[in-house]
């Protein structure tokens, strides 16, 4: 019975002007979410993404583990990373955390 009286008072209301204004604070809302969380989300993931598929053998990286090493080698879905002197493993390409900048300085050098 309530859905039969909301669409009543609906039809009885005089338009569609009336009933876009409703929506207007929903649309507003939605845009303010894209521009300000969705959309920015989305080019830190492509940045990663371009960061992730650009390593190359030498390239410091960190692992989404934790671990930080230097690749030395590279395939399509794996990279074998050294994180010690002669300690290597192999992780899959995508669990990547990132990629560091060459030309840190060590923390004990």
């Amino acid at each position: 019975m309530s859905t039969q009286l909301l669409l009543t008072q609906a039809a009885g209301s005089g338009g569609g002007a009336a009933g876009f204004l409703m929506l207007v604070p929903y649309l507003l809302i939605f845009v303010v979410f894209w521009f300000f969380l969705i959309r920015p989300q989305q080019m830190r993931a492509k940045e990663h993404r371009a960061k992730v598929a650009a390593v190359k053998p030498r390239d410091k990286v960190v692992t989404g583990g934790g671990i930080v090493g230097k690749v030395t080698s590279v395939d399509d879905d794996f990279v074998n990373v050294e994180i010690a002197q002669g300690v290597k493993i192999q992780v899959v390409k995508s669990t990547l955390a990132d990629v560091l900048q060459p030309g840190g300085k060590p923390a004990n050098d």
